[in-house]
């Protein structure tokens, strides 16, 4: 390799291997830092609540306290943020809110005061809030991210999921979990766009136009590799919807689209794939490959027996595209006819 000289010193290898380490220690030390100041932030904010709580229960302090130490913070600290009296209500609420569920109590620390604030205004039960909690932590959720996975109902989604796959009976124990865990029941797409029945590659198209929003809504961990993948063995070419690889699984997962309802010939095709990829595509040291078939609709008897003699890891999910109106509130709304005559008075 041919050296690049700067300042006298030799742009090598070596050189780039130290550049690439020392910039991943510092990377490392900033995410370290940027945790360790979230975590004494909520710690002060949670002792701020608890001791506002305390005074108001021990002296009988009204609400006027509240008003009170935050007019006098904000003048004692010139410029300092975060203590209005609005906030200061709002950490009140946090620990009381928190103060009984001690393992509730752990996992706030690990992510920002505005996520914790949006899951409190959000949410009640306390298993919504924990789901909610540890994904925002696994996931990496940014605060606009949590918001639409909550409107999404992302954690009833969780809950109901009945999962159709046939992963326990061809990948070892430990592997079969995993990849449980990032399969979904049912993938919610309505952020497409899509509103009418349309074609797969309609389908696929608009999902690579919006591959960031895919990716959020798949989980962590995935990597687009490409659409229309394409395996080239002894003058044949074999395509692949959408290609995608799991770091934590260390596997490529392949989804194939289907606009219509499961039928069972789509799993020996996905099987077919697999071996494709497994043969000739994956890398010395990776996992099996995963195969998720996105159908708009599946029955699970077909599914169970389709699966049956499968012998590579494959999976069927739904997909949505437009959030249905749950059965009892449908009656509630005006119809369009009504609507009509309303604005014009007949």
């Amino acid at each position: 390799m041919k050296s690049e000289h700067v300042n006298g010193l030799s742009k090598d290898n070596e050189y780039i291997n130290f550049l690439k380490a020392i910039k991943a220690e510092i990377q490392s030390a900033r995410i370290l830092t940027a945790k360790t100041v979230n975590k004494e932030l909520i710690l002060l904010y949670w002792n701020i609540g608890k001791s506002i709580v305390k005074k108001q229960e021990k002296f009988g302090w009204g609400k006027s306290v509240v008003e009170q130490l935050s007019k006098d913070i904000r003048q004692e600290f010139d410029g300092i943020t975060g203590y209005s009296a609005r906030n200061l209500w709002d950490m009140k609420r946090f620990y009381e809110q928190y103060k009984d569920n001690p393992k509730l109590r752990q996992l706030v620390a690990e992510i920002p005061w505005g996520h914790n604030l949006l899951i409190i205004n959000k949410l009640k039960q306390e298993d919504a809030r924990a789901y909610y909690l540890k994904a925002s932590k696994g996931y990496g959720w940014s605060r606009n991210v949590l918001l639409n996975q909550i409107k999404a109902d992302a954690y009833i989604r969780h809950k109901l999921s009945d999962k159709q796959h046939n992963f326990d009976k061809v990948l070892p124990g430990h592997l079969a979990e995993q990849a449980d865990e990032i399969m979904k029941d049912n993938y919610m797409l309505d952020f497409l766009g899509i509103t009418t029945p349309v074609l797969e590659r309609e389908l696929e198209n608009r999902m690579v136009e919006k591959i960031r929003d895919v990716i959020i809504e798949l989980g962590q961990g995935f990597a687009f590799i490409g659409n229309q993948y394409q395996i080239r063995v002894e003058h044949r070419k074999y395509f692949i919807d959408l290609l995608f690889y799991h770091r934590k699984l260390k596997c490529l997962v392949a989804f194939e689209l289907k606009a219509g309802k499961f039928k069972p010939e789509y799993a020996g095709k996905m099987n077919f794939y697999l071996n494709l990829l497994d043969d000739f595509v994956r890398e010395s040291g990776e996992m099996p490959s995963i195969g998720i078939i996105l159908c708009a609709e599946k029955d699970n008897f077909e599914i169970e027996y389709s699966l049956r003699e499968i012998t590579r890891p494959v999976g069927v999910s739904e997909y949505q595209l437009t959030r249905k109106l749950p059965e009892k509130f449908r009656n509630c709304l005006p119809t369009a006819k009504d609507i009509k005559n309303k604005i014009f008075g007949k």
